[in-house]
């Protein structure tokens, strides 16, 4: 009996998606394509299809497709999991042209006060991330995608990072735990992947594997560029390690908490004051910051609580955390706003500076504002808000020599 291939669930009918079902089998290739949707991309999918399976060597069975509007790169990751699915040995793939604006490259000082997560098996919200303008997409592989769903989210997102317009966001994925993380790394760290996101990291061994694979990767494909790393801490043993994973690679930008799965170890629940986590959060920021990384908290899940987002930011960044995850574009903006300086911040930090300034022009060892002395550490945190505020573009550089 001839099994048939099905790229996801046919309960699952996505917009901008598609369903391809392949059955081997020896009589020439029979190919049947049905839109319930009138098609953006009129008269040439057909041509896409017969294309994507020659590169991958198809000439016998029959493909099946139900198309909801599925662009190019998104059916041809379909087509490329069933095929590999049926025939394993296949090592030929077809690939989406890479887009003049997927090209841009991120440094070590980028904001990320916003971390939008997409989950990978929903290509469906890749092209709409970018309008919203968080700092950063965390493209999944891991929670969010069933375990059948794995090898398509890999191929989506692998596409994905080729053709779909960001909006100059961060490029994150997080990978799964072990081999399966492993074999991820594989597939999408060539396609101009800015940081990799290491869940439920417990040891610096752990870390050390993912830097070791993304050496080989970038050095097999001959890319030059760096990848960076932020592993997320969700276990009691990963937050008494922070400090030794937070140091474990050259790559790590930042350290992030898992607050569902830490609260669920330690056998508690997240609650409204988040008590239950202030020792493990507490370890991260201090983890993160006496190696040099940006702290990053887990995400809010009550969509529906406003009130509740707003004062978990206000204390994350009381905490010393520079942002957190999303988990819907709504909470974007509190987000940007809670993590940036106000006006009235912005304002005493220009006076602090320009004190400074005005002691180190007059030779004086003491900076005074008003009646109050200045120390080193306060000008420091004044000029940490100025760059912040220009990131987070409130400000512009020349911010001297303008009113």
């Amino acid at each position: 009996m001839t099994n048939t291939f099905y790229s996801r669930p046919h309960d699952l009918k996505l917009q901008s998606d598609c369903i391809v079902s392949y059955t081997p089998g020896d009589k020439a290739l029979s190919i049947d394509i049905r839109s319930e949707v009138q098609s953006p991309f009129p008269g040439s999918t057909s041509e896409l299809v017969k294309n994507t399976l020659a590169d991958l060597r198809i000439e016998t069975g029959n493909i099946h497709i139900d198309d909801f509007g599925a662009p190019p790169a998104v059916m041809m990751a379909h087509l490329e999991t069933v095929i590999k699915r049926a025939h394993q040995e296949v090592k030929e793939v077809a690939l989406p042209a890479f887009k003049a604006y997927t090209q841009y490259r991120v440094d070590r000082t980028q904001l990320r006060r916003s971390r939008l997560y997409l989950p990978g098996n929903q290509p469906n919200l890749f092209p709409k991330a970018g309008i919203h303008h968080p700092d950063a997409v965390i493209l999944d592989l891991e929670d969010s995608v069933p375990l059948g769903q794995k090898d398509l989210a890999r191929y989506l997102i692998r596409n994905a990072l080729r053709v779909i317009d960001f909006d100059r966001a961060e490029r994150m994925v997080r990978i799964n735990q072990g081999k399966m993380g492993l074999q991820d790394l594989e597939v999408i760290l060539p396609h101009n992947v800015h940081t990799i996101i290491v869940p439920k990291t417990e040891t610096k061994e752990q870390l050390l594997e993912i830097d070791e694979a993304v050496d080989h990767i970038l050095d097999e494909n001959k890319i030059d560029h760096d990848v960076f790393i932020i592993p997320i801490l969700e276990s009691a043993l990963g937050i008494l390690n922070a400090k030794e994973i937070a140091f474990a690679s050259k790559r790590n930008i930042g350290l992030s908490i898992g607050l569902e799965d830490y609260t669920a170890e330690i056998g508690t629940q997240r609650s409204a004051d988040q008590k239950e986590s202030l020792f493990a959060r507490n370890m991260v920021v201090n983890a993160a910051r006496a190696a040099g990384l940006s702290p990053l908290n887990s995400v809010y899940s009550d969509l529906a609580n406003e009130v509740g987002l707003r004062d978990y930011i206000r204390e994350s960044a009381e905490l010393g955390f520079e942002g957190i995850g999303c988990i819907h574009p709504k909470q974007i903006a509190p987000v940007h706003e809670g993590f940036s300086p106000s006006p009235e911040e912005i304002e005493k930090a220009k006076q602090i500076i320009f004190a400074a300034e005005t002691a180190l022009e007059k030779g004086l060892g003491v900076i005074a504002l008003g009646s109050k002395m200045i120390d080193p550490p306060v000008v420091k945190r004044a000029e940490q808000t100025i760059q912040r505020a220009i990131a987070g573009g409130i400000l512009p550089e020349n911010w001297r020599t303008t009113n």
